[in-house]
């Protein structure tokens, strides 16, 4: 069979089976995405490998399409009204679950005789959360509550403060260690961000007064992927954050386009093959082997990183004086992780090569089971959110 034949097929074959998914997502409890990881599991190395090379080998194409999309979609819910009428407790709340889970999970580890350096560094890995699977989460609900949008914000800013924290976790090992760069960690989180604010600014300005104009009022699909796709290779182009750049650009467009009589929602109607393809190909690459190894260490990251995000939440809601549901469920409604922890991790492993070994090994063990219980999680603190609002 040839690899065109064999790519197609297999492309096909999952595309039926994320519609499959659907169908039981909406008559089990299970989210879309557990359900598109394990059967990625099933499908995949770990188990059947029937995945082909021709398909495996572009995951990571799939992967930034399916990221700028969302970036691009949780941009647009950050408009000045909702930051006004929220920012309070998406600045408390956000920053608080982040700190948080950097506290917690760092003296956790330095408790059970983890040396200071490995324990700070998987503090600031255990910040990053996974949009993806959030806005899957939020989307499969389909409910549109205070809760939910304010859910939405955190996320979205989220991978900015996980760069920043990240950054400064950096910076102090090396210096720790006796380094001389350590202010080159402070240099590249500050491209990255800053730069990718400017880019979505650049891109999203002109694209606020252009788009809408074909069809009177009416942004179109193709202005919408051409503008995310360019945004998101001009970004990696650049080496910025590619998510920030895609949500600053879409915030950007949904604040000053005001003759749109709506905003981008269009490209809501072609996310779902992407997400199908991200979660599927996913769990194809998530190694379930590494849990069997997850260790004391990682027993206690795992747990300490549960902690962190319900405490810090629940501090954050508390200081912003939020209401009980956002009190009670926002912490649990954070735990997914994915890319951007395992990114930090090879980062940090290349930066300090003795330390390898077990950030990577507990990176990658945890992050297995956030991907999958995570989504359940966040399911489950929607649904209580939605019953309290509507009673």
């Amino acid at each position: 069979m040839s690899q065109i034949a064999e790519f197609l097929i297999a492309i096909g074959s999952i595309l039926l089976l994320g519609l499959a998914t659907d169908f039981l997502g909406k008559r089990t409890f299970l989210p879309r995405v557990t359900l598109l990881l394990v059967i990625g599991i099933v499908v995949g190395d770990e188990v059947l490998g029937l995945i082909p090379l021709s398909v495996t080998t572009r995951f990571e194409l799939v992967t930034d399409m399916a990221l700028l999309m969302i970036g691009f979609l949780l941009g647009g819910k950050l408009t000045l009204k909702s930051f006004k009428r929220e920012r309070r407790q998406l600045l408390w709340i956000s920053l608080s679950a982040a700190l948080g889970t950097v506290f917690v999970v760092t003296v956790a580890l330095v408790a059970v005789n983890v040396s200071i350096e490995i324990a700070l560094l998987l503090g600031c890995i255990a910040v990053a959360t996974d949009p993806a699977a959030t806005v899957d989460a939020v989307l499969d609900a389909n409910n549109n509550t205070p809760f939910t949008r304010l859910l939405l914000a955190i996320v979205a800013i989220d991978d900015v403060w996980a760069l920043i924290l990240f950054s400064l976790g950096l910076a102090f090992v090396s210096l720790y260690n006796g380094h001389q760069d350590s202010a080159s960690h402070f240099i590249t989180a500050a491209y990255e961000i800053f730069g990718a604010l400017l880019l979505g600014g650049v891109i999203g300005l002109p694209a606020a007064y252009l788009t809408g104009r074909i069809g009177k009022g009416q942004p179109m699909l193709t202005e919408a992927l051409g503008l995310v796709f360019t945004c998101g290779g001009i970004a990696i182009w650049l080496g910025v954050s590619f998510l920030i750049a895609a949500m600053t650009m879409g915030a950007v467009i949904t604040n000053l386009a005001k003759h749109h009589a709506y905003p981008f929602h269009e490209i809501e109607n072609i996310e779902w093959p992407f997400i199908t393809l991200f979660f599927i190909l996913a769990g194809a690459s998530l190694q379930i082997g590494m849990l069997a190894e997850l260790g004391v260490l990682g027993l206690v990251y795992l747990l300490a990183r549960i902690g962190g995000k319900l405490i810090g939440a629940w501090v954050g809601a508390r200081a912003s004086h939020a209401n009980n549901d956002v009190q009670h469920w926002m912490g649990f409604s954070l735990f997914p992780q994915a890319g951007v922890a395992i990114g930090m991790a090879l980062l940090t492993a290349n930066r300090f090569p003795e330390h390898q070994q077990v950030i990577l090994s507990v990176a990658i063990s945890t992050t297995v089971f956030f991907e999958l219980i995570g989504p359940i999680c966040t399911r489950v603190a929607l649904k209580q959110a939605d019953q309290h609002h509507k009673k």
